[in-house]
């Protein structure tokens, strides 16, 4: 029996094993029809079979594991290998389109150079019919038809003159365009001739005073080349010859560095045409343009001597021209034309200089000079530069007055009075450029405030340097103080002020990251995280302002506390925002509890008891109204002096009730049904009447 029943057991086992899930019930069933025991033995013989499987398995996955192992190791081979060729595929397909492309562009070009010769080599041969035709059409644009109009060819020519006259007009203004681009790119070269020629024309001075003291007197006539000439008594060229081999070199005039003939041409016909002022108003209006082109320095230009050099030889080479052609035409251009020029120019050369003046400012790094430890200059390293640089300019004004041949006293007078112009003008004026440009922080700020004081004190050394170099005594009657007070103060102020206004944009960038549930149930229990960001750099901010005078650093810090207590104001009365729960209140206290804090912790010396708690004192007493609910003191003691709700504005305090009351409407559904909330409504709708009848009575 009991081998019948492990046959029976067998036999079971090899059915589950090889019968679908869905017929395994008979099976089952049959094992609890059989003998009490019988489950239990079954059992026993099926985690014998789970064993023997699992040994099987194991062997099985032992067996084949390496396998298994290599192949995946050679699928991630194959996989780089494939990534490789992917790239290498694309690197061709990319190569070989490139090369499809410049290969065509070979063929274009050949096709249109094979154009190009065959169609010059036709042109050739057109142009002795073309100058006989133009010289022909030229001798007969003015010639009258009337007394042969009744002949036929006379009728035709009387056609087509107009038609010819425009072609000629046409072709004139192009080559007075070519004209204009020629002069365009060689302007820097006649500049760079003529500014030579200026410098040269020193030494013919003293050959000129020679020639005057013997009777003779010679006039000097500037052209653009390296030697000047003049005109004698009886009008023939003497040229200005040392006795060098430079003598019979060729003088070059206006017309050796640029062909003036289109101007003419082109000046001739319109005229004989009728047509004068169009061509003078289109010549001035271009040449204006030529000369915004020109006073428009390169973006390098203050890195180099050279690129200086550049951009004053554009712009005496633009005004040479225009001086040739106001002596060399008939009102072409004019003395007040080419004034109104110089005058823009004046003024642009100017912006241009005091702006590329800034190289020093743009180089500081805005921290104190350090020197060896622990000691270091609380200046940057911008005011020794800015005091040599103005020592340099001192120098080169005492060395261009030496040729002017005054008294010591007139040359001390000058260079006070082109000092003052520099301090008052150029570097007055990079100053307050300097602190409008936006890259300038609070530190920067501070530190050019800094900056400008050691400067102010610098101004008695600068005196006591021009009264070294002069030998003029300070105490003559007329000399000229240097403006360095002034000046200096002057941007110090508008530093001050930029101060405030970063100092107030900063504050609105935190208060921007506010995020208030407005109809939180409670508090959180602790201030708002945006709130103590921007505490934390305001203290991290007036530590660094512990440099500056106590006035400004007090002013600042005043500022910046009204500024937020407004901003939070604004927050809570903000008209987009409908409603506001008690618990928003009640978190919105607790961050302007650590804004009182932060103003009783003194973060700026010299502040007198709680003045700067002052600052947040509206938003004390409104939050401390809402707080307490104290609605009948409030009222009972409006407009007495000794209120404890002062500072609370009845229109204030109803706006912010407005929004309680209509979240209080919301939130309590079934409000009408409990007495309590029943009771709160009607308090807060008496206390709504009250407050609007007392604005009432305010607009009254």
């Amino acid at each position: 029996m009991a081998s019948d029943r492990i046959y029976a057991h067998e036999r079971i086992l090899q059915e589950i094993e090889s019968t679908d899930t869905a017929c395994v019930g008979p099976t089952l069933r049959s094992i609890y029809d059989d003998q009490p025991n019988a489950h239990k033995r079954f059992m026993e013989k099926l985690d014998a079979r789970i064993r023997n499987h699992d040994r099987e398995i194991e062997k099985m996955c032992n067996f084949h594991h390496q396998g298994f192992v290599d192949a995946i190791t050679e699928l991630l081979k194959v996989r780089a290998d494939a990534e490789k060729l992917m790239g290498q595929v694309t690197d061709t397909n990319r190569r070989l389109q490139d090369a499809g492309r410049e290969t065509e562009e070979v063929i274009r070009c050949r096709v249109q150079q094979r154009n190009m010769a065959t169609t010059v080599e036709k042109l050739q041969l057109c142009i002795p019919g073309t100058n006989a035709a133009s010289a022909s059409v030229r001798k007969i644009l003015l010639f009258s038809f009337e007394q042969c109009y009744p002949y036929r060819f006379c009728q035709i020519m009387a056609e087509n003159l107009p038609r010819l006259r425009e072609e000629i007009k046409d072709i004139s203004m192009s080559d007075l365009k070519d004209f204009l681009e020629s002069i365009r790119k060689h302007s820097d070269k006649v500049g760079e001739t003529a500014m030579r020629q200026a410098q040269q024309h020193r030494t013919f001075n003293s050959a000129v005073a020679k020639q005057a003291s013997m009777g003779h007197y010679i006039k000097p006539v500037y052209s653009l080349n390296e030697r000047t000439h003049a005109h004698t008594p009886n009008g023939l060229l003497m040229d200005d010859d040392t006795g060098d081999d430079e003598a019979d070199e060729e003088i070059l005039t206006a017309q050796d560095l640029v062909d003036f003939s289109p101007v003419y041409r082109c000046l001739h016909i319109y005229t004989v045409l009728g047509d004068r002022e169009t061509f003078e108003n289109y010549y001035r209006k271009q040449r204006k343009k030529q000369a915004r082109l020109v006073l428009q320095p390169q973006a390098n230009m203050h890195e180099t001597v050279e690129g200086y050099r550049r951009y004053f030889n554009q712009i005496v080479g633009f005004f040479v021209v225009e001086d040739h052609i106001l002596h060399a035409t008939q009102g072409l251009v004019t003395r007040a034309y080419t004034d109104e020029l110089w005058n823009m120019a004046l003024s642009k050369i100017i912006a241009v200089l005091r702006t590329h003046s800034v190289g020093i400012f743009e180089l500081d790094n805005y921290s104190p000079i350090p020197q060896d430890f622990p000691k270091k200059l609380p200046m940057s390293q911008s005011v020794p530069q800015i005091y040599t640089q103005v020592k340099e300019f001192i120098y080169a004004s005492l060395k261009f007055s030496e040729s002017l041949h005054r008294s010591s006293t007139e040359i001390d007078d000058m260079l006070r009075k082109s000092t003052n112009l520099l301090l008052t003008r150029t570097l007055s004026s990079c100053l307050q450029n300097l602190i409008k440009k936006p890259h300038i922080g609070l530190t920067e700020l501070v530190q050019i405030i800094i900056n400008t004081t050691h400067l102010e004190q610098a101004c008695r050394y600068l005196e006591e340097f021009i009264t070294n170099i002069t030998n003029v005594s300070p105490e003559t009657v007329h000399t000229t103080r240097l403006y360095g007070l002034s000046t200096f103060k002057d941007a110090r102020h508008a530093a001050e002020g930029e101060i405030y206004t970063k100092l107030n944009q900063k504050i609105d960038e935190f208060i921007q990251l506010a995020d208030y549930e407005w109809g939180m149930a409670e508090s959180d229990g602790r201030a708002s995280g945006y709130l103590m960001d921007l505490i934390n750099f305001l203290r991290s901010t007036f530590q660094v302002f512990t440099h500056l005078p106590g006035k400004v650093a007090q002013t600042a810090c005043m500022s910046a506390c009204k500024h937020l207590s407004t901003s939070l104001m604004q927050m809570l009365l903000d008209t987009e925002l409908k409603q506001i729960s008690m618990g928003a209140i009640q978190q919105f206290n607790l961050d302007v509890i650590q804004c009182e804090l932060f103003a009783s912790s003194e973060p700026v010396p010299g502040f007198q008891g709680d003045t700067l708690q002052l600052a947040f004192i509206d938003l004390r007493q409104l939050l401390d109204l809402f707080m307490v609910w104290d609605w009948s003191t409030y009222l009972a003691d409006y407009g007495q002096p000794t209120s404890k709700y002062l500072r609370v504005n009845p229109a204030t305090a109803l706006a912010l009730l407005e929004k309680m009351k209509d979240t209080s409407k919301k939130n309590n559904i079934f409000s009408q049904f409990r007495k309590n909330d029943r009771d709160k409504q009607k308090l807060i709708e008496t206390v709504v009447k009250q407050l609007r009848s007392l604005v009432n009575g305010m607009s009254s």
